[in-house]
């Protein structure tokens, strides 16, 4: 009784620290999201201005001369260069080196939660022999512990 209540406790334990560590997880995955979101609705934003840029120089490329062309074009595709390097930063962004130490707690937890899984099966299958034997065999399964007590109680009349 008292193993079982050990197995219990260290099951609720083992579940808490994965409910919490899954959360902690879930949490961070999603802040990181949050961001490459963020990140990428202003490089969309940066886009949309070289785009501009582009439409603009190319306009002023086909009325004019080259100097205030060259020189929004230049704009236009700096813009987008760094439209595209926040992209890129963006999609670089991983929590997976941050959430290491929760990955590692929590695959514990599972490993001891399967472990406890494993040993609850078997006492249940010890268990479940042990009522089949005293099924079908009712007086030989309960004979030890009535012999024990018997000489139990026989010696310890004869040293009084």
């Amino acid at each position: 009784m008292i193993q079982s209540s050990k197995t219990m406790t260290r099951v609720s334990r083992n579940l808490s620290v994965l409910l919490r560590t899954e959360r902690l997880i879930a949490r961070r995955r999603m802040a990181v999201l949050r961001n490459q979101s963020a990140l990428i609705t202003f490089a969309a934003l940066v886009a949309t201005l070289g785009l501009i840029m582009l439409n603009v120089a190319g306009f002023f490329a086909m009325r004019q001369t080259m100097s205030p062309q060259g020189a929004a074009l230049v704009t236009a595709f700096v813009d987008l260069g760094l439209a595209a390097l926040i992209v890129w930063l963006a999609l670089r962004m991983n929590a997976d080196a941050e959430l290491e130490p929760a990955i590692e707690l929590r695959d514990l937890a599972v490993a001891e939660l399967e472990t406890d899984v494993e040993d609850t099966i078997a006492e249940a299958r010890a268990l479940g022999t042990d009522l089949r034997r005293i099924i079908r065999d009712p007086l030989g399964s309960l004979m030890p512990g009535i012999l024990g007590t018997l000489l139990t109680l026989l010696i310890g009349g004869d040293k009084k």
